[in-house]
C-alpha cells in the first residue's frame, strides 16, 4: 500500500524475560542482605576502649550500650578495663559494674566505673 507506514518489528520477547527475571532477582538479594545483614550490623555489641564512656539503658539481662563522649550528659559509665575472651564478670573489681558482651566468636566483658573518675 502506498503512503502506509512500516510497521515496526516487535521488541524481543526474550530481552524482557531476562530483565524482569534480573530485577526479581535483584530484589530477593536486597531483601536477604537487608534482613540479615542490617539486624547484624545494628545488634553488635559496643566494642569500648578503656577510658572511653558509654551509656547503658535497658534491662539488666538485655541492656542496650552505646558509646558517648565523657562530657556528654547521657553518659552514665566509663569504661575502666576491658576482659577480653570471657564472660566472666566477676573479673571487674568489687564496686565496678560489669557488661559481658558477644559478637561472633568475640566476646568481653567491660568494667564499669562511675564517670566522673
Amino acid at each position: 500500500m502506498p503512503g502506509a507506514a512500516p510497521v515496526p518489528a516487535p521488541a524481543p520477547a526474550k530481552k524482557s524475560k531476562l530483565r524482569k527475571l534480573l530485577r526479581v532477582a535483584g530484589l530477593i538479594v536486597v531483601a536477604v542482605v537487608v534482613k540479615l545483614g542490617i539486624g547484624y550490623v545494628f545488634d553488635a555489641p559496643v566494642r569500648a576502649e578503656a577510658g572511653d564512656c558509654v551509656r547503658v539503658t535497658g534491662e539488666e539481662n538485655d541492656p542496650e550500650v552505646e558509646t558517648k563522649g565523657c562530657d556528654d550528659e547521657g553518659a552514665n559509665y566509663k569504661v575502666v578495663k576491658v576482659v577480653e575472651n570471657t564472660f566472666d564478670v566477676n573479673a571487674c573489681t568489687v564496686g565496678e559494674a560489669a557488661l559481658a558482651q558477644q559478637w561472633d566468636a568475640d566476646k568481653f566483658v567491660l568494667c564499669l566505673g562511675p564517670v566522673g573518675n
